[in-house]
């Protein structure tokens, strides 16, 4: 789910199936199988899952987020409820050979972007969630989703558009989900801080980081992240690459705000499935990568 701008486009919840596969084991009384016969489980290397990756990509299934998992070597495919059997067997399909390499895992409800630092942007026609705040040579920014500066112009703290804050200086979307916005209304603050959290500085997420979400329609969440390098298909050909995977809620209006552990900027709200009732799978794009591509800095 790109956790949407308040333009409804789609939030994405969680259902969890779990597939069984039968073995075809076969038993007989006194009749013993020789261990030559068993064929040994087949491992699958970094250009065959590489490969199995740009498979899915190429069967272009909207709702589908994939990533390697390097603790079992495969790459783990996450469906919604939108992606059908037929749908699985295209993806089993474009893999070939590779296809073995794949793990389907389900997600209930639809991934989508969820548009709508954690407090309310508002741009001409959507609202979405500030994430964090930055600088370069003494001009003053805030970092937020790609998604959201998509086209969007001037910026308001407001919803009835009467308090400007300033222009979108930059977007990456789709491929990246970043954005900068420039604080032009000298009347405004812009604190270093998510809520009461001071944030010192930026870092890369790993498996298992505790992390915490904030954003403007359901305020502060948290969780653990499951998954780095995710790929996300959310349809129309809004395809992100590069994104952190996490257990953490979100809905509709969280897109752009801030995912922090402690005093570390992680990542800014892109999309997912679920809600904060029932749960849900959320990805984020990486801060670091943002700060490098415009310059800027936490502080």
């Amino acid at each position: 789910m790109r956790i949407k701008r308040t333009i409804p486009r789609r939030g994405v919840a969680r259902r969890s199936r779990l597939l069984a596969v039968t073995a075809g084991l076969a038993a007989a009384v006194g009749l013993a199988v020789p261990a030559a016969s068993a064929e040994a489980p087949r491992t699958f290397g970094a250009a065959q899952l590489a490969a199995a990756g740009e498979a899915v990509l190429a069967a272009d299934v909207a709702g589908t987020a994939w990533r390697v998992d390097p603790a079992t070597n495969t790459l783990v495919v996450t469906a919604d409820s939108t992606v059908t059997p037929h749908d699985i067997a295209r993806i089993k399909r474009e893999a070939g050979a590779n296809a073995g390499a794949l793990r389907i895992e389900r997600t209930a409800g639809k991934i989508s972007r969820l548009l709508s630092g954690g407090d309310a942007i508002y741009a001409t026609s959507w609202r979405c969630s500030l994430g964090f705040n930055v600088v370069k040579g003494g001009t003053y920014y805030f970092l937020t989703a790609g998604h959201c500066t998509d086209g969007a112009g001037t910026w308001y703290t407001n919803s009835s558009r009467s308090t400007a804050i300033g222009p979108t200086a930059g977007s990456s979307f789709p491929g990246n989900d970043y954005g900068l916005v420039r604080y032009d209304n000298s009347s405004l603050s812009h604190p270093g801080t998510v809520g009461s959290v001071d944030i010192t500085a930026a870092a890369d997420a790993t498996v298992g980081m505790s992390v915490t979400r904030r954003g403007s329609t359901t305020g502060t969440h948290s969780g653990r992240v499951t998954g780095l390098n995710a790929t996300v298909n959310y349809g129309g050909g809004d395809i992100v690459r590069g994104m952190i995977q996490t257990n953490v809620c979100a809905e509709p209006g969280d897109s752009g705000g801030p995912l922090h552990s402690g005093s570390l900027a992680i990542g800014l709200t892109s999309g997912g499935s679920g809600n904060c009732r029932t749960g849900g799978t959320t990805f984020y794009q990486p801060v670091p990568e943002a700060l490098r591509a415009y310059g800027v800095s936490i502080y």
